[in-house]
């Protein structure tokens, strides 16, 4: 489960960003984070004993073709992203009730629905 929290540049994906790939949010769980960026999200799931080894999926926006949001509730207190993306499928990211989902839909509604 994903918490509002930022992961610094030089930790997320900093190699694989282009010049013109600027971070707009990013989210990370106890290991695990993602990064919503002006081109795409990327998952970074991190792995081992140390944490040294990461692996970044790199998902552009142009290949999402649906998209659902849950939002916390009284007793459900976690929010919910999934992305259906062309190729690969079903990816879903949790948040905690303190980040603002309905932003992050919002954004992936701008990026996703701009190229059509």
């Amino acid at each position: 489960m994903f918490a509002a929290g930022v992961f610094p540049r030089s930790d997320v994906a900093a190699d694989i960003l282009l010049p013109d790939d600027t971070i707009l949010a990013s989210f990370k769980s106890m290991r695990d984070g993602v990064v919503f960026t002006s081109k795409r999200v990327i998952a970074v799931n991190v792995q081992g004993l140390t944490g040294k080894k990461k692996d970044f999926t790199s998902m552009p926006y142009r290949a999402i073709q649906v998209f659902s949001v849950e939002t916390a509730g009284t007793f459900d207190l976690d929010a919910e992203l999934e992305l259906f993306f062309s190729g690969v499928g079903k990816v879903r990211f949790e948040f905690t009730g303190r980040v603002d989902i309905r932003k992050i839909a919002r954004s992936i509604a701008e990026h996703v629905l701009e190229r059509r």
